[in-house]
């Protein structure tokens, strides 16, 4: 009875999955680019956590494996209109980015 437990709870760690925490480099400028990394990650599949730094310009993720690989949160990133470590912007989606987000956007409307 006790092993059957076991068992089953080992089969059920495994289907959850690993849970990672990656730092990601970003293209971000401002608290409008905070939100939408921010938001658009914390509303993906698998992502359990993200905080980005502004003054970093880093993202702070936290992710299960089972559900989501690190290349996939990058990407994620990368389709909202930044760049994610190697990963490129969509340029695309960069170019319907606010003024300010745009690349090297804070300094210009200094």
């Amino acid at each position: 009875m006790i092993m059957a437990v076991l068992t089953g709870f080992a089969m059920a760690q495994e289907k959850k999955g690993k849970t990672e925490t990656a730092v990601i480099q970003t293209s971000a400028e401002c608290g409008d680019c905070k939100d939408r990394i921010e938001g658009g990650l914390n509303y993906t599949k698998g992502v359990l956590f993200a905080e980005l730094d502004l003054e970093t310009k880093k993202v702070t993720v936290k992710f299960n494996t089972k559900k989501i690989s690190l290349q996939q949160v990058k990407e994620k990133i990368a389709s909202i209109g930044y760049d994610a470590d190697e990963v490129k912007a969509d340029s695309v989606a960069q170019k319907k980015l606010p003024a300010c987000c745009q690349p090297g956007g804070m300094k210009n409307k200094q």
